[in-house]
């Protein structure tokens, strides 16, 4: 590993670091000197490398958000038709429930300072709007809405749940979701 000012791998390992921290011990309990030691780097670089603990809370939560949007981009690129949508629609709420504490755990942190803190907002805005755009490659922009807060909801629900849901749910309520005026009740 490099040591030192030419070591181009620093900024990113204290980001890292910082997310596993945060997803341990809370915001609340995350420090730059936490995360300096996590990382193995000098405390010195962490305001060599941002400017004090919210820029690195941005930052953190930024790859964070962009790692589970292309998580929806895998998802749904490789989908063609409608019902290969509606299918990767499922796999995803499937995948983003699996049982993955870490990011669980992140989701919800970064939710809660969304709610108290305007930066965050926006940040979640973002990442709600780039999870919308891979939606409306197969949907309207209101069903893509709808498919985006149900994701959201079904994954949080079978991530805590005792018992989760199966599959045949998830199907289920993308199908009432897509489903066209007068198909059906």
């Amino acid at each position: 590993m490099a040591t030192g000012r030419n070591d181009p791998e620093r900024r990113e390992r204290i980001i890292t670091a910082a997310l596993d921290l945060i997803a341990e011990e809370g915001v609340a309990g995350t420090s730059h000197r936490k995360v300096a030691a996590r990382a193995g780097v000098p405390l010195g670089s962490m305001t060599y490398h941002f400017g004090g603990m919210e820029e690195l809370l941005r930052e953190a939560f930024t790859r964070f958000s962009s790692g589970i949007v292309a998580v929806f981009e895998e998802h749904l690129g490789a989908a063609s038709t409608a019902d290969e949508a509606r299918t990767a629609v499922a796999d995803l709420v499937h995948h983003l429930s699996g049982g993955n504490q870490r990011e669980l755990v992140l989701t919800h942190e970064l939710y809660t300072l969304a709610a108290r803190e305007p930066a965050y907002r926006e940040l979640t805005r973002e990442w709600m709007r780039r999870s919308r755009v891979a939606l409306e490659r197969h949907f309207d922009p209101a069903t893509a809405r709808q498919l985006d807060a149900m994701i959201e909801g079904l994954s949080i629900h079978r991530a805590l749940e005792t018992e989760p849901h199966d599959r045949a749910l998830t199907v289920e309520a993308i199908a009432r979701i897509t489903r066209r005026d007068g198909e059906g009740s």
